[in-house]
Formats: structure tokens, C-alpha cells, sequence
């Protein structure tokens, strides 16, 4: 899939998740609604850290040039190093280490912990990035032909205040893990999810995605899970813009709708 699909997916996703806490009776305070939603529509983004020409790797100039080169190099030597005899040669690491279950867990328990241990410039950063990337993706069109300042300065204001925000008693900050010191803790569940979005939109294409890995299936280590291939599509075809897209922006008004108990 491409950018803005993912973007789309994530933040569906997100208030689907809003709309079943509802149903089961643990119903979202509103900004923690809002902010998981942008932080998974960024961190849907996320795994495609090995392409070099991906959103991401504009979204923070060549500071995230540079880092999708290094990832890049490492998923391949990561694959180099635990393919199985059927899996085939490659020339790069794209599809590879952050396009798999693990990667998620382990990028989503990360940001929990620097949540959690950080304190408030770390939760900061974490809105930050996720809410630059939201902008790339969501708002693909207009970051285009904006300025990359422009865009960063929008996720920081943006970030500050949904920041203070969620510090308002009742408002999240709390929300799902109540103890003291585990303030932010859930930040970690957009980024698994949207990591997970990703992969699955990925998977829906017709090269499949590793999303198993290191779990082998067959003589295959990295397999390439997917649909049958009859029902696979190409990144960027009608059917991910005149399907797709709208079915995630319905779904996502609907999730949106019972998240709040509108409907």
C-alpha cells in the first residue's frame, strides 16, 4: 500500500479499538481517542523504515534519509542471516525485519518504557514524531507542497498540546494502566497497531508480507503471507484508492461514532 492508505488504515483502526473499548464498557476519554488515532496513522508508516523512498524517509529530511538507509542494510543482513533454503535471494531489505509481528512488539513496548521512564519530553517526542508523520500521511497533498518547517512546527505545536491536554485529571494520561508511574504506558498500543495495519495492508498486495517472521512456515523463514493472489492487488491501483480509502474513512467515522457512544 501506499502512504496515505496506511495513514488511513492505522487511524481506522484506532477508533475501531475506541468503538469495541466502548462496547465493553471501558470507553475512551476523547483525547486519548484523538491521539491514538494520529499516533497510529503515523506509526502505520512506520515499518516501511527500509525504503529509501518511502514517506518516511522525507518526513524529517536527511535525518530519516539516513536512518532508512542504516534500517535498510540492517533488515537485509537480517535476512541474509536467518533465511530459510526456500526463501529467495534479495538485493535489499525492504519487506524484510520491520514488516513482521516482532518489530511491532518490540518499536511499541520501546516507546512504552521511554514513556514511562522519559517523562514528559519523551512523551513529547514520541507525540512528535508520530504527529509529523500523521501530517505526511494523512495530509499528504498539502505536506507536499509545504514546507518541511512548516510541517514540524505544526507536529510540535500539535504535540504540546494534546500533551497538555491528556495531563488534565481524567483526561488519559492514565487511561488502561492506573498505577502511579505507569502514566502513558498505553502509548505503546497505537504503535504496535499501527505497525500491524501496515503489515497487513502489505499483505494484501501481491508480494505478500513476511508478517510471520522468525515463526518458519515450510522450507520458508520470511514467507510471504497474503490472500489468494487472485484477490491481491498492486500499491497505488484503483483498488486501493477508489476502494479501499473510502471503506477506511467510513469505518473510521463509524468506529469514531461508537467510540463515543454517538451511535
Amino acid at each position: 500500500m501506499m502512504g496515505p492508505a496506511h495513514s488511513l488504515s492505522g487511524a481506522a483502526a484506532w477508533l475501531g479499538v475506541g468503538a469495541a473499548a466502548a462496547a465493553a464498557g471501558h470507553t475512551m476519554p476523547w483525547p486519548v481517542l484523538v491521539v491514538g488515532a494520529l499516533i497510529t496513522a503515523g506509526a502505520a508508516l512506520a515499518p516501511d523504515l527500509d525504503h529509501k523512498s518511502a514517506t518516511i524517509s522525507r518526513a524529517f529530511g536527511p535525518v530519516s534519509k539516513g536512518v532508512c538507509e542504516i534500517v535498510d542494510k540492517l533488515s537485509y543482513a537480517v535476512y541474509k542471516a536467518t533465511k530459510g533454503p526456500g526463501d529467495p535471494r534479495r538485493t535489499g531489505g525492504h519487506r524484510t525485519l520491520t514488516h513482521t509481528w516482532l518489530w511491532a512488539v518490540l518499536t511499541g513496548g520501546a516507546a512504552s518504557v521511554a514513556a514511562i521512564t522519559g517523562g514528559r519530553w519523551a512523551v513529547l517526542a514520541i507525540l512528535f514524531v508520530h504527529l509529523v508523520l500523521a501530517v505526511e500521511g494523512l495530509l499528504w497533498r498539502a505536506a507536499r507542497v509545504s514546507s518541511d518547517v512548516l510541517v514540524w512546527l505544526l507536529g510540535a505545536t500539535s504535540a504540546w498540546i494534546l500533551a497538555g491536554v491528556l495531563d488534565q485529571p481524567g483526561n488519559g494520561s492514565s487511561w488502561l494502566f492506573e498505577a502511579p508511574g505507569q502514566e502513558y504506558l498505553w502509548l505503546g498500543l497505537p504503535i504496535v497497531l499501527g505497525a500491524l495495519v501496515h503489515d497487513i495492508g502489505d499483505a494484501l498486495t501481491v508480494s505478500g508480507c513476511p508478517i510471520l517472521w522468525p515463526i518458519p512456515l515450510g522450507r520458508k523463514r520470511w514467507y510471504p503471507l497474503g490472500p489468494p493472489k487472485a484477490m491481491r492487488f498492486r500499491a497505488g491501483s484503483w483498488v486501493e484508492l477508489k476502494v479501499l480509502m473510502p471503506l477506511f474513512m467510513i469505518l473510521g467515522g463509524v468506529g469514531a461514532a461508537a467510540a463515543l457512544n454517538v451511535i
